[in-house]
């Protein structure tokens, strides 16, 4: 959805239509030592999917009813080198659950599995992990940035399963981005998921203002108190998307939660675009 080639193609096209299935792309992060990138977008051709499987040129996704195979086969940028191998995802349950972030119900995000179990076995470079893990999935019938401002998304492990915060800004919002916004400008979500897929709404009663990132972003999250979440180690910091590790009480417990937040202002503007394919180059 970050792709500067499908802007540029929408943009080319009659009506601002392109085709997303020439735009596809695998996304893997490693943060800590090693670090590595890599998110090559690929064109129609090396695309396959069916009912389980999910194939963008050499790196693949299947599921087999019981674990997410991830199979990765990707080169690094900025500074070229392999990263392969293999990550599992194992749900300890499926939701089911999806939610409209917008009005229209135009774009959904669906928690596929919010309490999972995950293990890593990487080749290149060599290093395991094993631990908890989150699945979700967005959909869009709208170009993002059409339809947000801005969201700030959070997942945090729970003794007893996990809890999800997200709160988006919908285009159209009257104030800018530090003054005051009408509710009907936001969509809010708080939810505590169980082990066995149950969702339940929660209260999050305060708003927690986090310190701007290098390119200056904004970020917010909510916790039990006005003081209650700080920014332990900012893993991704770029002019329009940052994600974060956060620490601090919610929902009654001590908790780590991974946190992101997005501009699609920002993601918008030229400047933006044109620094993009340095992290995203495209082979056909």
């Amino acid at each position: 959805m970050f792709s500067p080639y499908y802007a540029w193609a929408r943009r080319r096209a009659q009506g601002g239509l392109a085709d997303p299935h020439d735009h596809c792309a695998v996304n893997v992060a490693l943060y800590g030592e090693p670090r590595r990138w890599a998110m090559t977008e690929r064109g129609r051709g090396k695309l396959f999917r069916d009912a389980t499987t999910l194939s963008i040129g050499p790196s693949a996704l299947a599921w087999d009813g019981e674990t997410l195979v991830i199979t990765i086969d990707e080169t690094t940028v900025p500074v070229p080198s392999r990263l392969s191998g293999t990550v599992r995802v194992r749900p300890a349950a499926l939701t089911g659950a999806s939610f409209a972030l917008d009005d229209a119900g135009l774009h959904l995000w669906r928690p596929i599995a919010p309490c999972s179990d995950v293990e890593v076995e990487l080749t290149k470079p060599a290093l395991t992990w094993r631990g908890h893990g989150y699945l979700d999935s967005n959909r869009g019938e709208t170009p993002l940035e059409s339809a947000f401002v801005r969201w700030d998304w959070s997942r945090a492990n729970l003794t007893d399963g996990a809890a999800v915060l997200y709160h988006a800004i919908r285009r159209g919002a009257a104030a800018g981005p530090d003054g005051p916004r009408r509710d009907h400008d936001e969509r809010a979500l708080a939810l505590r998921f169980d082990r066995a897929g149950a969702v339940t709404p929660v209260e999050v009663p305060h708003r927690v203002m986090l310190p701007d990132t290098l390119w200056r972003m904004p970020r917010e999250t909510r916790s039990d108190r006005p003081d209650g979440m700080r920014v332990a180690a900012t893993f991704e910091d770029s002019p329009f998307y940052t994600r974060s590790l956060l620490t601090g009480t919610l929902l009654g417990q001590d908790v780590d939660a991974v946190h992101e937040s997005l501009s699609l202002d920002r993601f918008a503007a030229p400047w933006v675009q044109a620094m993009l394919p340095f992290r995203m180059p495209r082979l056909r």
